[in-house]
């Protein structure tokens, strides 16, 4: 079993770091139509969420996908709400409340690290 859930993650894994560099590409080969627009972002969001999803399922603590995932989609959407001039009324909100939910997450990775010792 460890090793079926190890394959999965590292597919999982692969098809985000894909989704988040090339999402046109992947979007092509997978639906048979290039990803273009707004399509580019959402896809590159669920790139994110696979690769935390890929970590979630590798050994050891979960919490670390989810840590993973809440940072890169913080720094993401602050990226696109900045530099690509994207800003919809929850774009912000969201931005904090993945700031608040990795420091949680954080805090919560050093406690658990520091009972462990």
């Amino acid at each position: 079993m460890n090793r079926v859930l190890i394959c999965a993650a590292v597919g999982e894994a692969g098809t985000g770091l894909a989704l988040l560099i090339v999402p046109a590409l992947v979007g092509r080969l997978l639906l048979g139509e290039e990803l273009t627009g707004i399509a580019i972002p959402v896809a590159r969001v669920a790139g994110i969420a696979l690769i935390g999803l890929g970590v979630a399922c590798w050994p050891g603590p979960p919490r670390a996908g989810m840590l993973l995932y809440s940072a890169a989609v913080m720094f993401y959407l602050a990226y696109v709400g900045l530099a690509g001039g994207l800003a919809g009324i929850l774009l912000w909100p969201a931005v904090i409340l993945h700031a608040i939910m990795t420091a949680l997450l954080m805090r919560a990775s050093t406690r658990s690290r520091a009972t462990k010792t």
